[in-house]
């Protein structure tokens, strides 16, 4: 059996419980143990899959097709993993499928309660089967969160159900810096602790965000109050990049503090991959602009993973990558002025479309690198279609009924429920030799991760090559056009597909890589 790991949070949200439990698991797999992670989420939606990513950031999608929160991300990344859809649980999914469970009499006539219907439901999703040493679980939201309390009293039967040395909680909180007095208080930290106690559940360790280390006064104090070691007491000190994290917590012997909870012997740890990380960012290397020309820059997590296979990319090639937000409703050639490439990520909705075009536009015809992420395929093809090929009324029947439809809905999705109907997941693309994809990827056969509803139309293949735009990915089923590129182009490449989300800070991804030593070129 796993041994489990529960992150809980408090004081306030968006504390970076993601973070901490990803860095956990990179502790333990630098020992050698194997990892795996999930994410609880209470609130009600069934999946974030329709949330506005102005409030709550992307929506990370799994290789199985399942519409994910954006923490996901962080844990494949920092651990390697590839989790599927019984990774990302929300309260809305739990309570749909006790519902469900009762209509089919699944129940046999029993009065359906929240203990124990709901919590044997989230107890499943907890166990379900990862063949690892260590599974560690996100519990989302903050302590005191109404529907959240569900989730804590299922954790807390948990560990009593797998005994208490086959699980750890860690908790993570705030320790707010009061600059007029110049102290750091540690009285929100006691209070979420003691949150935590009414809800059954003793801190094993204490990770407590802070804009500075602490002291070993304020360590001792704070366990004094929150019932634990001293030494249980851990930093979760405010670091320029995330990565940095684990080192941070390394520093402070977190491992030695699980391996003494559970029982496991003491070893150094190989973290040369993470000192790689800081290294590089320590380094002084040449600034290579991106200039992202998107609509969601009102929230930071919004283009998460795309922010992060920039950086993964800059680390493979030797430059720190500056990012540029270009706001798609407002963009101008000016814009563009500094910038040495030009990515358009994904999105939904008409609102800043033909300024996305424009940004195509201005890529192609001023000879500067274009990397088009799903959406950014599909304006690329719309722009060849109306400025080279000649026909103004190309465009896509999401955005105009009356148009030639170059970008249409030609495909049998895979999901239809309330959020509507997407390709999802991870599909196979076909790559045509002697392309600039063959030789990104160095292979002909590739499979990458969907969220869309349209496609490049099929019908328009021919009028596109004859006019100097090629489709050089393709599903194998030949109906899918699934990568374009411009061959007579510096880099001109748009794929149908995500490939931010799989990308890691190790190796980055070929096309991301392929797209900033062009930029770096410039």
């Amino acid at each position: 059996m796993p041994k489990y790991i529960f992150v809980t949070g408090g004081v306030v949200s968006s504390l970076g419980k993601g973070v901490s439990a990803a860095s956990l698991g990179a502790l333990l797999q630098s020992r050698g143990y194997s990892v795996h992670a999930r994410k609880f989420d209470p609130y009600l939606n069934i999946d974030p899959g329709t949330m506005s990513p102005l409030q709550h950031g992307e929506v990370y999608v799994t290789n199985d097709g399942f519409e994910t929160d954006l923490d996901l991300g962080y844990y494949e990344r920092f651990l390697g993993v590839k989790l599927s859809r019984n990774d990302s649980v929300s309260g809305g999914r739990i309570y749909w499928d006790v519902l469900n469970a009762e209509r089919r009499g699944d129940y046999l006539g029993s009065t359906v309660q929240m203990i124990p219907h709901v919590t044997n439901k989230i107890k499943e999703y907890i166990v379900s089967p990862t063949n690892t040493d260590f599974v560690i679980c996100e519990i989302g939201g903050t302590v005191g969160d109404i529907e959240g309390k569900i989730f804590l009293e299922s954790i807390r039967q948990f560990a009593n159900d797998v005994g208490r040395k086959n699980v750890m909680f860690a908790h993570l909180t705030l320790a707010p810096y009061l600059e007029q007095s110049g102290e750091l208080k540690t009285k929100p930290t006691q209070m979420s602790v003691r949150r935590l106690l009414e809800n059954g559940i003793q801190a094993d360790i204490l990770f407590v965000r802070s804009p500075r280390m602490l002291t070993s006064d304020e360590c001792a104090k704070i366990g004094m109050f929150c019932n634990l070691p001293a030494k249980n007491v851990i930093t979760s000190m405010d670091v320029d990049n995330i990565y940095k994290i684990p080192l941070v917590y390394d520093a402070q012997h977190v491992f030695d503090i699980m391996a003494e909870h559970f029982g496991l012997p003491n070893a150094t740890g190989d973290m040369s991959k993470i000192h790689k990380i800081e290294n590089h960012l320590n380094a002084d290397l040449p600034i290579c602009t991106i200039g992202v020309v998107g609509k969601y820059f009102d929230i930071a997590d919004a283009y998460k993973s795309l922010n992060e296979a920039l950086f993964h990319s800059g680390i493979q090639n030797n430059v720190h990558v500056k990012i540029k937000k270009i706001n798609a409703e407002t963009v101008s050639d000016e814009d563009f002025a500094d910038v040495d490439g030009i990515l358009v990520p994904g999105g939904f909705g008409h609102r800043g479309i033909e300024g996305k075009i424009a940004a195509a536009r201005y890529a192609r015809e001023n000879n500067i690198p274009y990397m088009g992420i799903c959406l950014g395929m599909q304006v690329a093809v719309i722009e060849f279609m109306r400025d080279v090929v000649g026909d103004e009324n190309a465009n896509s029947t999401e955005f105009s009924k009356n148009c030639t439809p170059v970008i249409d809905i030609m495909s049998d999705c895979d999901r239809e429920d309330m959020g509507g109907t997407l390709r999802l997941g991870a599909y196979p693309c076909d790559i045509k030799t002697g392309t600039l994809a063959e030789q990104i990827y160095g292979m002909q056969h590739i499979s990458e991760r969907h969220r869309h509803r349209y496609e490049v139309n099929i019908k328009y293949k021919d009028i596109l090559e004859k006019n100097g735009m090629i489709i050089s990915g393709i599903s194998p089923d030949g109906k899918l056009p699934e990568m374009v590129e411009v061959p007579s182009h510096k880099f001109f490449i748009a794929g149908q597909f995500h490939p931010e989300f799989q990308s890691n800070p190790f190796n980055g991804h070929p096309m991301f890589n392929a797209f900033v030593a062009a930029a770096k070129k410039k």
